[in-house]
């Protein structure tokens, strides 16, 4: 259990910090955009929840080559371990392209969809645009962190992301006040600070990747599509992708519902989703630890140690979620006020921290376990209950609340608490059972896309790839 724990932490440590820089980008924007009013700050929460739905999609599908470069790596199979890298990496810039062109055109609709108050509708929109072109940066990183994950180097990708975040502190207040030479953007500065600092993630990610490390090499030749590597990626990462992304919409529904209640609600839960996130950052890190240590563990067939690793997993969340939930139960609304100085806002963001907090642990331990059927690839559970957690639950029930109960935002909140818990409950009966290790069979043959067109019939008259 010790060597476990240090494993654990040893992995989880760096991938924390990574998260904690990785939440910096939108609490910088929070911060700075809160100087100029609730409407600006309310233009970044509105556009998070959309951008969240792309970014999700691309974590999944990262996370999928997380899994299979560990397990190559526990079977000794350096070579796979590197086709799978190279494979991810194709498929994840194809699709960053793509959802990038996307959210552009479609930004204007999505703001109307959900509601959003015109004093707030032009920073949002503005703001969401240029965060959308910015998507194939983020996604570059994702690439990086993935296979450096998986094979246990959490601090490459702590370094780019330090850097990253570093030049948006720095560019943020130039852009949006208009210091010194620059121009005053406002919401627009916030978001070109931002996609600007990603650029520069993505270059060094580039880098690090094509010139190779632990046996994992970034190469045009070898991204070069095949089908069978392809589909199991699909197999892996769609699925965890589909239920992160139904979540990000449930999470934009229930923006739609806070909207009703004005600029004050909007800011409070949106700050407020940010603190909590940022609370949570201990499970996510330890989540990432979990995926690759067990990912390693089954790939070298070895059951029980991948058990050790998710108990010593949900010891360290505990140790490292309970401190800041009891600061936040304690002084919720200064921690808004620290953001934005709007008294109702303030008030609305001291009751969702009282409400939802002690469930955030809760889940934390759900999320560390999700963590080890991501490394397994037994990725349709996590599906499964993601989309149960927002629209079985959640959604449903906010709703309820605000149209029967007359409760107002605090409906919301209830509603989080509810659903953080019941699916919890659920995730741990799941582990109990024990079938997430065995939900991967070995890959079939590979065959390349451009070989499908060669096919031949057997002396039996059946086809064939050959």
């Amino acid at each position: 259990m010790k060597s476990s724990f240090r494993s654990v932490l040893a992995l989880a440590l760096p991938l924390m910090a990574g998260n904690l820089v990785e939440a910096l980008y939108s609490l910088t924007d929070a911060f700075f955009l809160g100087k100029l009013g609730a409407a600006e700050i309310a233009a970044a929460s509105v556009s998070f929840n959309f951008v969240i739905i792309m970014i999700v999609v691309g974590t999944g599908l990262s996370n999928a080559g997380t899994t299979l470069i560990a397990q190559a790596r526990g079977r000794g199979e350096p070579e796979a371990a590197k086709r799978y890298l190279n494979q991810t990496a194709g498929f994840l810039i194809l699709a960053s392209l793509g959802l990038s062109l996307m959210g552009v055109a479609l930004s204007g609709p999505l703001l109307h969809l959900v509601g959003t108050p015109s004093a707030v509708f032009a920073f949002a929109l503005v703001y969401l645009r240029i965060i959308f072109l910015g998507l194939p940066f983020s996604y570059c990183y994702f690439i990086l962190q993935a296979s450096m994950t998986a094979a246990g180097d959490a601090f490459s990708p702590l370094r780019v992301h330090l850097f990253a975040v570093g030049a948006n502190v720095i560019l943020a207040p130039f852009l949006i006040f208009g210091l010194g030479p620059f121009p005053r953007l406002g919401v627009a500065g916030a978001a070109i600070a931002t996609v600007t600092a990603q650029g520069l993630g993505a270059l060094l990610s580039m880098r690090i990747l094509a010139r190779g490390r632990h046996g994992l090499r970034l190469s045009l030749k070898d991204m070069r599509p095949e089908l069978r590597t392809l589909a199991l990626v699909a197999k892996i990462g769609l699925p965890s992708s589909m239920g992160m992304a139904f979540e990000a919409i449930g999470f934009t529904v229930l923006q739609g519902l806070v909207n009703r209640f004005g600029p004050s609600a909007i800011a409070a839960f949106g700050v407020g989703n940010r603190i909590i996130s940022m609370v949570s950052l201990p499970a996510a890190g330890i989540a990432g630890a979990t995926t690759a240590l067990v990912g390693h563990a089954i790939g070298a067939g070895d059951i029980d140690r991948a058990h050790r690793v998710v108990r010593a997993s949900l010891l360290a969340c505990v140790v490292f979620l309970v401190p800041p939930l009891l600061l936040s139960v304690a002084w919720g609304g200064g921690l808004v006020r620290f953001f934005v100085d709007d008294p109702e806002a303030v008030r609305l963001g001291a009751v969702m921290f009282r409400i939802v907090s002690p469930s955030i642990l809760v889940f934390g331990l759900f999320i560390v376990l999700t963590g080890a059927f991501q490394g397994a690839g037994a990725t349709r559970v996590i599906m499964t209950l993601s989309i149960v957690r927002l629209w079985a639950i959640r959604v449903p029930l906010a709703w309820a609340l605000v149209l029967l109960g007359g409760l107002g935002p605090v409906s919301i909140w209830y509603a989080m608490f509810a659903s953080n818990a019941v699916v919890a409950f659920a995730g741990f009966l799941h582990y109990r059972a024990g079938r997430w290790t065995r939900a991967l069979a070995p890959e079939p043959p590979r065959v390349k896309i451009a070989e499908i067109a060669v096919r031949g019939v057997d002396s039996h008259g059946s086809d064939r790839l050959n």
